[in-house]
């Protein structure tokens, strides 16, 4: 029996594949990185690929770009089906022997950089910021090529690579969390605790026009947990709004919702409905409604 492939952002060593590996057994699956977010949602839409992880959000440095443009306008067929959230840990990675005085740039991606600024302000102001792909790329680059270059990335790269960790956890926010998604071709059903992604572009431009949508979630008491808006590459100036929500589209109160909005816009595209990860943050949500439940329960 062929075992179904899976896409990830690589090469081995970085987030997107531990996140990847937290939904799918690599025993019973084949794992194929690429090195944008751009190809694995292409390779998707190609059939080359059953699925492929991406990153799609970080909650210091926000939208990953990358992924939201290639979703939004390089593909029609393709709906989100799983989403995983990840605790962002990065560490200072560099060839054994390695000093910190000694390191002359840093190679990571410029999401994990920024991540790290006052600490690499504090600790390494002069030294040069070179950009990666990925952190494992980043990593690979620090281990193959000599000189005393170090990464920023993870300590799965540390081990694939056979890097020392010189300085560890050197992330500004030690919370700081990032939001990965499947990418796949086929809808899933609903879970009872599902997310819904839409793509929004609005007929007209004119003042209210967004409130108009956001009228219609919210008498619907439909919470929406991103908004955001992206130029829609035609026309400066002509932005479309990516929103995320919590619901399956197949529900009834967000079915609705839906159809009224899309009467009153120009287009509107669903990036699927997916089980909703669970993070610190979601965490901290469920925890506050169960304490105000018993609290409810308590004074009844």
């Amino acid at each position: 029996m062929t075992k179904p492939t899976f896409g990830f952002l690589g090469p081995p060593g970085t987030f997107t594949q531990e996140a990847l590996l937290q939904v799918v057994d690599p025993e019973n699956a084949d794992l194929i990185y690429y090195p944008t977010p751009e190809e694995v949602i292409l390779a998707v839409a190609r059939g080359e690929i059953f699925q492929g992880m991406v990153p799609i959000e970080n909650s210091v440095e926000g939208t990953v770009s990358a992924t939201i443009d290639a979703l939004g306008f390089e593909t029609e067929s393709l709906v989100i089906t799983h989403e995983v959230i990840l605790n962002v840990r990065l560490h200072l990675l560099g060839r054994p022997g390695t000093e910190l005085a000694s390191i002359s740039e840093i190679y990571s991606i410029p999401i994990a950089t920024a991540q790290c600024r006052r600490w690499l302000r504090e600790h390494l102001p002069k030294v040069k910021v070179i950009a990666a792909n990925s952190t494992a790329e980043a990593a690979g680059r620090v281990a193959y090529e000599k000189g005393t270059a170090a990464a920023i990335g993870p300590n799965l790269a540390a081990q694939l690579f056979a890097l020392d960790v010189i300085a560890r956890d050197v992330t500004d926010h030690a919370e700081a969390e990032t939001r990965f998604v499947v990418v796949g071709r086929e809808p899933v059903a609903p879970t009872g605790r599902d997310k819904t992604s839409l793509i929004v572009f609005i007929a007209e431009d004119k003042p209210g026009a967004l409130l108009e949508i956001l009228t219609e979630f919210a008498k619907r008491n439909i919470n929406l947990t991103k908004l955001e808006s992206r130029p829609t590459k035609r026309v400066l100036g002509e932005y479309c709004f990516f929103i995320d929500l919590e619901g399956h589209a197949t529900d009834e109160v967000v079915a609705d919702a839906i159809s009224v909005i899309e009467s009153h816009v120009a287009k509107l595209r669903s990036l699927g409905s997916y089980p909703r990860a669970i993070g610190r943050l979601d965490t901290e949500r469920l925890a506050r409604r169960a304490r105000s439940a018993q609290a409810r329960a308590g004074s009844e």
